[in-house]
């Protein structure tokens, strides 16, 4: 009775002998050779995803990346049924531990899951798929071509006899790998592209799913920590007496947790229960120490992004022709300012974690984006064999890049080592919300020159803090993202064009956030693209078309076209449209807007159309999508954070406002098809919202919005 259904899976699924394939990681993630191992527990080889077939015939696919809404839970064993023939709802997906030895990269990130894996997860369906095929020929001497494989079984045309997976997985584990294995057509799919539903709606509806803070180990204390709100802060001293005092409380510690290379400092309070812990932290008497570092505001923060853009031309990301030129010879030109603010991830699920350190060994659970980081910062940190970080994922409440940090592992692993128990730390929504780190503010100078109905000149300097240099400490060189969002036909077709990165920085942590770059780059360069085709007196549709040559994006400007009435518009209707790329993917959206009755402007229908290239789940895109559209709105016209003498003000959903549902417009997604590589899904949705909606804005009101967020009723 006190068998946990997870262990009973675990034990069951390595009952018996196993046919167990995988693949060996090569240098290249987009290239993998099929392996095969018939001992299921000490496969001796490098991994990157496998799948095991017991006795019974039950088919268990592990899923090396973690599930935070996004879809990798249904997208892996979708792609992997397919080709295996086997019934999606007989699968059972189990979350792997974090080795990068056996998975590769584990870092679920840059909407990559399944642009990087696809062919090598069908190669692997299809290679066991042939070599039970084959066992079941062998058994019943026959030719392979008299038998197939469908719903987990092979079955013999001529006789009609057939046979489960389970009856075969033996002779098929013994058998030589085929090469070069058939795979099927795209018409031929029975479960790719099919609008599926997903394998973890009946658990997040029933609430047998197993989140981080639903995680539970025997013997477990909760712990609560009052942390330095600067990053680079220290603790000069602490008074506990008060909190000692409290019922619950077991200790209180000081503990330093480090993101890169960099540390903050708390005091942890540690209870029989998360309510004693935060009453214990409540009653924490601290005193900081804060010297060594700038105190910020963000007036002070844009104020000297403001000055460096107008008086440094920065480092050179690309350069073609010469635009300066152009530009200082141009009796008129377009010199315009683009700025967005800080944001924070706002996950549903506040950072949480467990940790056990036992001397020789430390193993965690958790809401965790990159197990493989984790395992080797923490290593490093605390002495200990990076095979002895063990890392087990839960389902993340929401990641959005902030999941993917070691921080909150590696505090949980200090203060568990401290009290010699295993711990749960969780944080509160004030605590996630003002410690960042945060999607860095960003201001943009786009200088432009417009000739004979054409651009002549495209100069963007963008100023903001580099992801980069505080991950890798290497400064010098200029952003790496700082064309993210930005198509790529424009360099064809624009003959004079310079994009350049005006190093800044601050104190403050700032990281990625869904999107990354794109999200804010997105927005200065859509938004100038349309005030380039205002003043060359184009339709900005059209503007775009002359400039995006490539046949894809071509087919998606007719699709945007087509599912809008874009030429049909009526002249007290503002629309507006954005194309983005990023992470493989492109993203066109148009929307419209109006005002209602009290002259307020608002959103009236948003469409979006999204070419992924090859793609597993029309239903996950559309999720995606509407997700990446929902969190578009709310940077665009609610929500940022601001910084005061160096720390974030807005520490709740009080201030740091969500959209509601009213808030939320009429959203129609389509997904273009054909057979190209597969790109992202999960980010690509959100960069287009903020010029589309904009330059919708523009076209109703003849304003023109140059800094997020807005209020909208403010317009």
């Amino acid at each position: 009775m006190s068998l946990s259904r997870r262990n009973f899976l675990k034990v069951s699924g390595l009952t018996g002998t196993m046919l167990a394939l995988g693949y060996y990681w090569k240098a290249d993630a987009k290239d993998a050779e099929i392996i095969k191992a018939t001992d299921a527990e000490d496969f001796g080889v490098e991994l990157n995803a496998w799948v095991h077939i017991n006795t019974s015939g039950k088919v268990t696919i592990f899923s090396h990346r973690a599930e935070m809404g996004q879809g990798v839970y249904q997208a892996i064993p979708q792609i992997v049924a397919e080709e295996l023939e086997v019934n999606l709802n007989e699968v059972n997906v189990v979350f792997a531990k974090g080795d990068n030895k056996k998975y590769g990269s584990q870092i679920t990130g840059g909407s990559s899951t399944v642009r990087t894996a696809y062919k090598n997860l069908l190669n692997l369906g299809a290679t066991a798929r042939e070599m039970l095929i084959q066992a079941a020929a062998n058994k019943w001497n026959a030719p392979k071509t008299d038998c197939y494989a469908e719903g987990g079984h092979v079955y013999h045309r001529p006789s009609k006899k057939k046979l489960h997976y389970g009856e075969l997985v033996v002779e098929a584990a013994k058998l030589e790998m085929p090469k070069n294995v058939v795979l099927k057509k795209r018409s031929e799919y029975k479960l790719i592209g099919k609008p599926l539903p997903r394998l973890d709606t009946w658990m997040k509806t029933n609430g047998t799913a197993v989140f981080g803070m639903d995680k539970e180990i025997p013997n477990m204390l909760y712990a609560a920590v009052e942390r330095n709100p600067r990053l680079r802060g220290k603790v000069k001293s602490f008074d506990d007496s008060a909190t000692r005092r409290i019922p619950g409380v077991k200790d209180v510690v000081k503990v330093k947790m480090g993101v890169f290379s960099t540390y903050r400092e708390g005091v942890a309070v540690v209870a029989d229960s998360t309510w004693a812990a935060m009453q214990g932290k409540k009653a924490l008497k601290v005193v900081w120490d804060d010297s060594g570092f700038e105190h910020l505001s963000t007036d002070v923060i844009y104020k000297r992004m403001s000055e460096a853009l107008k008086t440094k031309e920065g480092l050179s990301f690309k350069k073609q022709g010469d635009p300066n030129i152009i530009l200082k010879y141009a009796q008129k030109k377009l010199d315009v300012v683009y700025e967005t603010p800080y944001q924070y991830h706002a996950c549903m699920e506040p950072l949480n974690c467990i940790a056990h350190y036992q001397g020789d060994k430390l193993e965690i659970w958790g809401p965790i984006q990159a197990p493989d980081w984790v395992q080797d910062f923490i290593s490093k940190e605390m002495n200990i064999p990076r095979e002895k970080v063990i890392v087990n994922m839960t389902f993340l409440g929401g990641g959005f890049g902030r999941k993917a940090f070691m921080d909150y592992p590696h505090e949980a692993a200090e203060i568990s080592k401290a009290i010699n128990a295993p711990v749960q730390v969780v944080w509160s929504r004030e605590d996630d919300a003002t410690q960042g780190p945060y999607r860095p503010g960003m201001m943009y100078r786009c200088e432009g020159v417009v000739k004979n109905g054409e651009i002549d000149a495209f100069k963007v300097r963008l100023a903001g803090q580099n992801n980069d240099h505080w991950r890798s400490g290497k400064k010098g060189e200029p952003n790496r993202s700082a064309s993210e969002g930005f198509l790529k036909p424009y360099y064809e077709t624009i003959k004079n064009l310079s994009i350049s990165d005006v190093p800044f920085e601050t104190p403050i942590p700032t990281m990625w956030w869904r999107s990354v770059y794109a999200s804010t780059n997105g927005f200065a360069y859509e938004s100038f693209i349309d005030e380039l085709a205002i003043e060359a007196g184009k339709d900005p549709m059209e503007f775009r078309r002359m400039y995006l040559k490539d046949e894809r994006v071509q087919k998606l400007i007719d699709k945007m076209e087509e599912v809008s009435g874009w030429k049909s518009r009526k002249q007290n209707e503002g629309y507006g449209m954005a194309i983005t790329e990023c992470f493989e993917s492109t993203v066109g959206q148009v929307v419209k807007v109006s005002r209602n009755a009290d002259g307020k402007v608002k959103i009236d229908h948003l469409w979006a159309v999204m070419d992924c290239g090859w793609y597993v789940n029309p239903d996950t895109i559309q999720a995606q999508v509407e997700g990446s559209i929902v969190m578009g709105i709310g940077a665009a016209t609610i929500h940022q954070v601001t910084f005061k003498d160096g720390k974030a003000v807005d520490n709740n959903f009080s201030t740091y406002q969500m959209p509601r549902i009213n808030d939320i417009p009429p959203i129609d997604v389509y997904v273009m098809d054909n057979e190209e590589q597969a790109g992202g899904v999960g980010e690509p949705g959100l960069p287009p919202l903020a010029p589309a909606l904009t330059n919708a804005i523009y076209d109703l009101t003849g304003k023109r919005i140059r800094k997020l967020p807005f209020n909208l009723a403010e317009v």
